[in-house]
């Protein structure tokens, strides 16, 4: 009887694991039209591959990079079908005290982190998938 528990728990404990989502955190960090639209056609193809409801998507963008996220990116429509997607757009605040942007001069529906390094150091040791296009 403790074997077939114990088998069953093993079941479902691995069915479980199954349908958890992926997690991907993509680092711009490149002033760069081209880089921003690789990642973001990267993060349309992960959730094409894996499922939307599947796949965990995060950009974060510091340095250079912060200035594809502001409200006259070279990027905006494509920013806006990230979001829509459930694609999180992260900014780096301290990029922005830096450079002394406000959350005023960005686009508007997306998120910000303290520090966008520290953000992807901690999502790299919760198990997140790292990409830098």
């Amino acid at each position: 009887m403790r074997t077939v528990l114990g088998l069953l728990l093993g079941l479902f404990l691995c069915a479980g694991l199954a349908q958890e989502k992926q997690k991907v955190v993509f680092q711009v960090s490149d002033n760069d039209p081209a880089k921003w639209n690789l990642a973001l056609n990267n993060a349309r193809n992960v959730q094409a591959d894996l499922g939307k409801d599947k796949v965990q998507i995060e950009i974060v963008a510091y340095g250079p990079g912060l200035n594809m996220l502001k409200a006259e990116s070279k990027v905006a429509a494509r920013l806006a079908e990230a979001l829509d997607n459930d694609v999180a757009l992260l900014a780096c605040e301290n990029t922005m005290t830096n450079t002394k942007v406000t959350k005023a001069d960005m686009y508007g529906g997306i998120s910000y982190v303290l520090a966008g390094v520290t953000h992807i150091m901690k999502r790299q040791r919760e198990g997140w998938a790292y990409i830098r296009p």
